[in-house]
This record gives structure tokens, sequence and C-alpha cells, in this order.
């Protein structure tokens, strides 16, 4: 399944509706907002402020309608005031927190960069997510998706945003082992792709699994 702008949260675990569309979705695959204390609109992609959250499929159009509608307000029930350019810093915030969640699995050893580690990790069977630059050419992206054809891509973040991670100018392809960091980092990476013209994630033909230990070599299945 490709999942891109238009994607909407499955529903499966604790509901919660969103402000803009009023259906009723998965909370993890949401976006979460609260109201500052002095009426401002705060995002909270990590789900930790205190006060009542509220909630909206992650997607930059539904954000701007439900801005211009007030929909916000209206289901804090209180004037809301919204920061210049807001949709903008959610989105940098969800590119953060995807580079954050690659640097803890690569200090893990749970990540590698680079055509030939990544092949290698996916001969061996190592690999629960791939990850290609978003403005990486698609001939070495197609070329590691035939040998990963059944595992999930992630296509949200730039060269340059994943070089750093891995103390580089760019990086072009990451692996990482299957996990609870993998399983993170997809759920927000679709999060971001909803904010991200071109970004793209497609969880393929099965979950981001097995769980995986650290070892001499990187990556690894336990």
């Amino acid at each position: 399944m490709t999942i891109g702008r238009d994607r909407e949260p499955e529903a499966s675990g604790p509901q919660r509706r969103c402000v803009a569309t009023g259906a009723s979705f998965d909370r993890s695959g949401l976006l979460r907002f609260v109201v500052g204390p002095s009426g401002e609109l705060v995002p909270d992609v990590a789900c930790g402020l205190p006060g009542r959250g509220l909630w909206l499929t992650p997607r930059r159009e539904l954000f701007e309608r439900a801005i211009a509608k007030r929909l916000f307000a209206r289901a804090a029930r209180r004037p809301v005031s919204v920061p210049p350019e807001l949709a903008d810093r959610i989105e940098a915030l969800l590119a953060e927190r995807c580079r954050e969640t690659i640097g803890l699995a690569r200090r893990a050893g749970l990540a590698v960069a680079g055509f030939a580690k990544v092949s290698e990790a996916l001969r061996a069977g190592k690999v629960g997510l791939l990850l290609a630059a978003l403005d990486g050419a698609e001939g070495g992206r197609g070329k590691i998706r035939a040998v990963g054809r059944d595992l999930p891509l992630a296509v949200v973040l730039t060269a340059t945003e994943l070089g750093a991670v891995f103390g580089r100018d760019n990086v072009v392809h990451v692996a990482l082992g299957g996990g609870r960091l993998a399983r993170r980092l997809i759920v927000d990476a679709e999060k971001l792709a909803g904010f991200r013209p071109d970004a793209v994630v497609d969880r393929g033909a099965e979950p981001a699994a097995p769980r995986t230990v650290r070892h001499e070599g990187g990556i690894g299945p336990k």
C-alpha cells in the first residue's frame, strides 16, 4: 500500500476524532495539538504535552482547511490563535522526530547507510524498514526496492537530512532492523508525508518485523 498525501490513518486502536473530517481514527496515526496558556495552537508531535488534545489527520491541506474554518477553536470551545507558518513548523518537527529515531537506531547498531551496506543487509535478511532520500535518483531507489520489494519503504527525508544523522554530507539509502524503532519511524514518516510534497511511504507486503538486537556486524534479527 502506498502512503501519500491523501492517506488517512487506519482505525485499530484508541480512537480520536479528526477536527477537519469528523471521522475517528487510531490516535497513533493522528497529529495532536493543544491550546497554550495564551490561546496559541501548539503542535504536540510526541503526544506528551499537558492539556486537552485536538486531533487532526496528518495532511497539510486538512490543517489549512481547519485553520480557515476555525475548526480548532470550535473543537476547543475557545478562541485559538495560530502562529504564522505553523504548517511549515509542523513539517520541521516531524522531520526532526524522524531523524531522531534514525539516530537512536544508529546508536543501537540497528541502522546502516549507503547503497553497499544496505544491499548487504538486505541480502542477509536483516532489514525491517528501508529509507531512500526524497531527492535521490529514481534508478538507485529502484535497485534497492527490487531487492527489498516486500519491505516498507519511506521516502520522506532529503539526502542532506539523512546524511546529518550519519555525520555525512549526503546519504541516499538507509536500512533499519525491524522492531520498536522501525515501527515508530514508519508512523512518523507517514505523518511527515502528509506535509511534504512528493514524500511517500510504502508499507510493502509485510509489517516491519522481526525483532532485532545489536551485534558486532550491525543490524540483524534476534
